[in-house]
């Protein structure tokens, strides 16, 4: 008799499906670059060298490592989830202090925020169901680090997530620097439409420190990137953010329909 293979997240679930769309992967991505400058932990990323020396590898690392717990069998996924903590724990060796947890917190907010967030914006809203379920994902995620004073559900995470908001963003000298950085590795057309896709799903207090404005150049191609569904049109709207290096790094994240 065939053993039954057990999955972190089920084959049928929401979660696979947000996250095996090469555009909502792009949105999460877009608004976690947004929301990780402006966090009160960045520094710790900056005690690496990685994340200024290369951005958005370091934010694709964090959208992989996720993405790869999603999709992986449960044993395989607590490893991953187990290797995340082991690096962390070696930061925080080499540094001598420790990332307090609601920095790690933070994080796991971004992903569940961004992966509503994002599926919402380009293709329905989801049910409340749905977001328990993408709620329930990041959550065994933040047991199985070992983290403490997690919501107990999405309705409760709905609202610590606004407290964490308000403590733990501010706009720093890592923001500016960020930014440079992004403008940098994208080039200033790409750079402004990812600020354009970030002032689309980032929350207002995030827009607000960022002043990301409120003019929606792209908001006209994504209605009618939305309405048509044209074949492959995924890879066109990731071509037209992001250069070959980091397209290449999103379509290997994508689930082939």
């Amino acid at each position: 008799m065939q053993k039954e293979i057990k999955y972190f997240v089920s084959e049928d679930s929401i979660v696979r499906e947000i996250w095996g769309r090469a555009d909502s992967i792009l949105f999460i991505f877009a608004g976690a670059a947004a929301e990780f400058a402006l966090n009160k932990a960045v520094d710790w990323l900056y005690f690496t060298g990685q994340l200024p020396a290369d951005p958005l590898a370091r934010l694709f690392s964090t959208v992989g490592y996720a993405r790869q717990i999603i999709f992986s069998e449960l044993d395989e996924a607590n490893r991953t989830i187990d290797q995340i903590t082991a690096i962390h724990k070696g930061v925080e060796e080499n540094r001598g202090a420790q990332i307090p947890d609601w920095a790690y917190r933070d994080v796991l907010f971004m992903l569940i925020y961004y992966s509503v967030r994002s599926y919402e914006v380009l293709y329905r809203e989801l049910t409340y169901n749905e977001k328990e379920e993408v709620f329930n994902t990041f959550y065994r995620v933040g047991k199985r680090m070992g983290l403490q004073e997690l919501p107990v559900d999405y309705t409760d995470w709905v609202l610590i997530r606004n407290q964490h908001l308000q403590k733990d963003t501010v706009q720093s000298h890592f923001t500016t620097d960020l930014y440079k950085q992004y403008r940098k590795h994208l080039g200033p057309v790409r750079y402004q439409l990812l600020k354009e896709v970030q002032l689309m799903i980032v929350p207002e207090r995030v827009r607000a420190l960022l002043s990301l404005g409120n003019a929606l150049l792209l908001f006209p191609v994504l209605w009618l990137y939305k309405l048509t569904r044209l074949a492959k049109a995924d890879e066109y709207l990731i071509a037209a953010v992001l250069p070959d290096v980091y397209k290449k790094q999103v379509s290997s994240l994508t689930i082939k329909r």
